[in-house]
């Protein structure tokens, strides 16, 4: 039985204007909601399946796309619930990362996905590698950005730490009224020299429409594992994280040089953990380094391809 929630739809007309993402959209439904992804490139060509995280959607892998394309790559980009032009629970309690990783896996086996190289990032890491390790069939190859998987050993960065205080504050949301400033996050983080800040931040509050709409976004920060650890998944980010250090297929870690939430010192402690992966930073990109030098992820990526011979 489909569970029956309350949601806001953005309307069309907050998505017009945006020259710099070209790209049609694609519908699916999953759990009685309307769920987009783009669909981009050859469809007999293998997939770049390109998640997002916090609190972006698939207008992060713009500059990406274009490069992915042009080597072959059938580009899937999903925008999660309460995200992009997808559908938005208004009540925060339904957002926990299981119905995010269920979310994914139906939009995998609804196309009928394979030959997947997965692009994660942010909560893309828990919510697509999860799929990697639960599917390896479908899976040739992961491309990993700045993220991480809960375990036992890892050490929350300070900045992680401060966001989810920051994010979780009793005062300061009944303050804004739970309106977190999506679009200034992103505008105030980019790396990228020259950035257009008002285009960032018009971009990235486009889905929104005041607090309300905002419950996506605004949970993500409280099931950061060591403070929810069942809302997280903590238990099974420590699992896939364990199998990846069996992990017998590609693996690329590209993070970007400036994160200070996902640094480029945990990207290489990490990568050296997963059997035969490369590992490479990307200049001039901070957190959301799709953001900031996506074109440079996508010449990295194709160049590491040959880089080794996997078992």
């Amino acid at each position: 039985m489909v569970e029956t929630v309350e949601f806001f739809r953005t309307p069309d007309a907050a998505f017009v204007g945006r020259p710099d993402y070209p790209f049609a959209p694609n519908w699916l439904t999953w759990q009685g909601l309307r769920i987009h992804y783009l669909d981009e490139g050859p469809r007999d060509g293998p997939v770049a399946l390109l998640m997002h995280g916090e609190p972006t959607w698939s207008f992060l892998y713009r500059r990406m796309i274009p490069g992915l394309v042009a080597a072959g790559y059938r580009c899937i980009a999903p925008d999660y619930a309460g995200f992009g032009k997808s559908d938005k629970p208004v009540d925060d309690n339904w957002y926990v990362n299981e119905r995010h990783i269920q979310l994914v896996r139906h939009l995998i086996e609804t196309l009928d996905l394979n030959r997947i190289t997965i692009f994660v990032q942010d909560w893309g890491g828990p919510i697509g590698l999860r799929q990697a390790v639960d599917m390896p069939e479908r899976f040739e190859r992961l491309a990993i950005l700045n993220t991480w998987l809960h375990h036992a050993a890892y050490e929350y960065s300070d900045a992680i730490r401060s966001w989810r205080a920051q994010a979780t504050n009793p005062v300061w949301l009944r303050w804004t009224d739970g309106d977190l400033p999506v679009g200034g996050i992103m505008a105030w983080t980019s790396a990228r020299p020259g950035a257009d800040r008002e285009m960032l931040r018009r971009a990235y509050e486009a889905p929104f429409d005041g607090g309300r709409s905002k419950a996506g976004p605004r949970r993500f920060p409280w099931c950061i594992p060591f403070g929810e650890p069942e809302a997280g998944n903590a238990v099974d980010q420590e699992r896939c994280f364990e199998a990846l250090k069996r992990w017998d297929k590609p693996a690329h870690f590209i993070f970007g040089d400036r994160d200070p939430i996902f640094t480029a010192a945990w990207g290489a402690q990490w990568a050296a953990q997963v059997p035969g992966a490369t590992f490479d930073t990307v200049p001039n990109a901070s957190h959301f380094c799709q953001e900031d030098n996506g074109e440079a992820i996508v010449e990295t990526f194709l160049a590491r391809r040959g880089a080794r011979q996997w078992p």
